[in-house]
């Protein structure tokens, strides 16, 4: 295959610099001022570009959603290219001047969100500016939005319609164990479960009290032995909290309750078993609050070819492209689910996310960005 964009086209030593700008503006999803401050220097570089840009004032407490645009004759209802990052990290503000700084090993440039995905998104933005100057494309939307780490709850909509007029989608989330890329993703659903017992002395009349910690023990007993990895049904109560003080039977307590499943057959089952409970004893409740919060991302058939195209323009790069399917769930579950051919995990490779290892392979930076800016290139509705 002959490649428009080759890795000695990417000024990589410009696009690293501007990397460490963007990781030095720490964006915790809960801090919309702070997704805000980077989100105005990616519109900046936009419109510098010639890019069309559409903001969306942010929702929920969560910062703006921004949509950076090739040009296209107006009211053009052509497929588009539809490719998904996101400006929020899970770090809190202050990491990088204690835990995570921002800093050069060899090969390795560590940061809070450099792997998960500034730098994907960076290399999505450098790699739509290759694409545009070509004579033929599709037309791009470039999708920044400020929520993905918690859900995506104030900006799934404005992606999913998106999708319905995508012919493709690629998600910059960053490459996996070496460089593979994300193929297909298990559905992710949360709830939050609160169980609400009666409170009571616990030494003058701790007959008369029900003790909603006793109770959510069971429960969490029972969740997670719906686990089933042969199945690939993973249940896990991550956190639970309840009771006022040492003295006292407690009236209530609260689990956090993170569910990943293969496929929506299987999505349904284990989610309706969970929203099925109910405690043995009458005099305590449960009160089960969530959904399936992403759908799970399968891999088709059109999805398969896709991954060929980028596989094949991955091979005149010198990479050799594999796909592998993940527990963890992106916003690529979203297009996927509405049946769009999907590539996830094209970002950077490295390694760390969510940890105070967080760190980039910078050798992977220039032939990953040439990657989706001839995927760009070549994708035709």
């Amino acid at each position: 295959m002959t490649l428009a964009i080759s890795a000695r086209d990417i000024d990589d030593l410009a696009l690293i610099e501007e990397l460490k700008r963007w990781v030095e503006i720490e964006t915790p999803t809960s801090s919309a001022e702070a997704v805000n401050r980077l989100a105005d220097r990616v519109e900046a570089l936009g419109r510098q570009a010639g890019f069309e840009i559409e903001r969306l004032p942010g929702t929920l407490g969560f910062g703006d959603i921004l949509a950076v645009r090739s040009p296209r004759p107006a009211g053009s209802n052509e497929k588009t290219l539809l490719v998904l990052a996101h400006l929020d990290t899970v770090h809190a503000e202050g990491v990088i001047a204690k835990q995570l700084p921002l800093r050069q090993e060899g090969d390795k440039l560590y940061g809070p969100g450099i792997y998960d995905m500034k730098s994907g998104a960076l290399m999505a933005f450098e790699a739509m500016k290759f694409a545009v100057k070509q004579s033929s494309h599709m037309p791009i939307d470039l999708i920044f939005v400020p929520d993905e780490e918690t859900g995506s709850l104030s900006s799934r909509a404005f992606m999913e319609d998106a999708a319905r007029k995508a012919g493709y989608a690629l998600v910059v989330e960053p490459a996996r164990d070496g460089g593979k890329i994300v193929v297909a993703r298990k559905g992710v659903a949360m709830y939050d479960v609160t169980v609400h017992g009666r409170a009571a002395h616990a030494g003058v009349r701790p007959q008369a009290g029900r003790s909603a910690i006793r109770a959510a023990a069971r429960l969490v007993l029972e969740l997670e032995a719906l686990n089933d990895m042969e199945r690939g049904i993973t249940v896990t109560v991550g956190t639970i909290e309840g009771g006022t003080g040492r003295n006292t039977v407690p009236a209530e307590c609260r689990l956090q309750v993170d569910v990943r499943v293969p496929n929506e057959v299987i999505g349904k089952e284990v989610t309706g078993k969970i929203e099925a409970m109910v405690p043995v004893d009458p005099d305590i409740t449960f009160e089960i609050l969530g959904q399936m919060n992403r759908p799970p991302f399968a891999q088709s058939e059109e999805g398969r070819r896709l991954f060929d195209v980028a596989a094949a323009i991955a091979l005149g790069l010198g990479i050799k492209l594999e796909g592998m399917a993940t527990g963890g769930g992106s916003d690529g579950n979203f297009t996927a689910a509405l049946g769009v051919p999907t590539l996830d995990g094209l970002g950077a490779d490295g390694a760390g996310a969510h940890t105070f290892d967080e760190h980039i392979f910078l050798s992977s930076i220039a032939p990953r960005t040439a990657l989706l800016a001839n995927l760009m290139i070549s994708l035709r509705a």
